[in-house]
């Protein structure tokens, strides 16, 4: 069975997302007509706007831009983590209808946590990854022999290390809030790992938007208190220079 590694792809996004955003922060405060509006945000610099909304923490004119990642190489344990993020979609690989035997498949692919790989334990992971593919092979045959349901039954026996695809669509503040409590230290390596690299990727085609981005501690104190990571420096300085 194949290792899997981390792949995230921006897909998709609002067209010209941040001139979308100093509109509807101007709306707010002006008389002027949609048309007006429009024409005169064309032709300013819309980091002004942008600048001013994150300044006030007037944050829901950002709600009208989206971002659409394909994701894969996590776990289904990461999985089951981005998915309490309520206020965004998501479309996954289901283990009900897509079989993971070796013989069709290669078998199913998995994470191995680097803290496994960093023991000496990689080997001996991937061993038992080896014994649960052929525990699995054996229940998709017998399921099958005796006219069950085969992959919705058998999919029991995959662990949390088991990878999966997954596409998440975004409007901007939710993966703002995303990106400052995932990217933090303290957040599990997996889902830290894939919201730092989200926020790679959509500061180069969002830049004013997601200038300050990162985990709570960047621009302010760390919201951890006493379980902080104490690395706020190290921390601000790694973000500071993401690109």
């Amino acid at each position: 069975m194949p290792e899997s590694k981390l792949h995230v792809v921006l897909l998709r996004y609002t067209p010209s997302p941040e001139e979308i955003v100093a509109q509807a922060a101007k709306l707010c405060y002006s008389p002027a007509s949609i048309n007006d509006l429009k024409k005169q945000i064309e032709k300013k610099n819309q980091a002004y706007f942008i600048e001013k909304l994150t300044d006030m923490r007037h944050l829901s004119p950002v709600e009208h831009v989206s971002f659409t990642f394909g994701i894969e190489g996590i776990s289904r344990s990461c999985s089951h983590q981005i998915v309490r993020h309520r206020l965004a979609s998501y479309s996954q690989q289901s283990q009900r209808y897509v079989g993971q035997q070796s013989g069709k498949t290669g078998g199913f692919h998995f994470i191995v946590p680097p803290g496994i790989e960093k023991i000496g334990k990689k080997q001996w992971f991937t061993e038992k990854m080896d014994i649960i593919q052929q525990w699995y092979d054996e229940l998709v045959e017998a399921l099958g022999n005796n006219g069950e349901s085969t992959f919705e039954d058998a999919r029991f026996l995959l662990p949390n290390a088991a990878e999966t695809k997954i596409i998440i669509t975004m409007n901007a503040r939710e993966l703002l809030h995303f990106i400052r409590v995932r990217c933090c230290n303290r957040a599990q390596w997996e889902i830290r790992e894939l919201a730092t690299e989200m926020l790679r990727q959509v500061k180069q085609v969002s830049p004013h938007i997601f200038k300050d981005a990162g985990p709570g501690c960047v621009h302010d104190t760390c919201p951890e208190g006493k379980m902080t990571c104490g690395k706020m420096n190290e921390v601000r300085e790694r973000f500071k220079n993401l690109s």
